[in-house]
Order: structure tokens, then sequence, then C-alpha cells
């Protein structure tokens, strides 16, 4: 008997994650920069795998508000690049400027790809 729908989705997420991460891992200089996303926020860690210690994190729950976006996003997409952009500073202030980015599964747009560009307008290598 199969799962619910939404079992399905969070396993075949699960899925994607673990083959992304057999291919890339995060060092004390180049830390793995993980985005999860809920239905609500996302967040942001940076990642030393060599240590297994997270170095910092961030979600748009505790990134500021304001802060410059582009027109047309709509309010979570624009949290996302606010998040992603405090992430990038934060860890330029700790000294990090090169990252990996892993996706932990999710595709590349949206919420994704937003907290991305604000990661890299922040400062952010990778």
């Amino acid at each position: 008997m199969a799962g619910t729908k939404s079992a399905d989705r969070r396993a075949r997420r699960a899925r994607r994650h673990i083959r992304v991460r057999k291919k890339m891992s995060g060092t004390g200089e180049r830390p793995r920069l993980v985005v999860f996303r809920s239905l609500r926020n996302m967040e942001g860690q940076l990642v030393d795998d060599d240590r297994g210690v997270t170095l910092l994190g961030l979600s748009t729950q505790s990134a500021p508000t304001d802060g410059e976006v582009a027109e047309g996003m709509s309010a979570k997409v624009a949290a996302a690049y606010r998040a992603g952009f405090a992430l990038a500073e934060r860890a330029k202030e700790a000294g990090i400027e090169r990252v990996v980015f892993d996706r932990a599964g999710f595709r590349y747009h949206g919420r994704v790809k937003a907290f991305a560009d604000g990661a890299r307008a922040g400062g952010l290598d990778f």
C-alpha cells in the first residue's frame, strides 16, 4: 500500500538529498551552505563536514525584514533573498568567503534560488 502523497514527496526529496550529498562535502575553509525550505520559512546553515559542526545558521524568522529586493517578488521569495544576504554578511564577518551550495534535494528555483542569489549578492562565492 502506498503512503500519502506528502510522505512520498518527502521521501523523494530525501533520496535526492542523499544523492547530492554523496558528491559534496564542506570543509573548514569552504563550508557547505545547506538550505531547508518549509512551507513558511527558509533556513540556511554553514556546515563543516570534516569536524561535523554547524558554523552558523540563519532563517527567514531571524533575518532582517528590511533590505533591497527586486520588484515583483512575492513576500516569501523576498524574505528568502534577505535571509541569504544576511547569512552572507555574517559569514564574511566570520571570515568565510567561499562555500559549496547544497540545495538539499529541493529544486533550484523560487525561494531556494532567491536565497542563493541573496548569498551571492552578500559576497559569498559559490
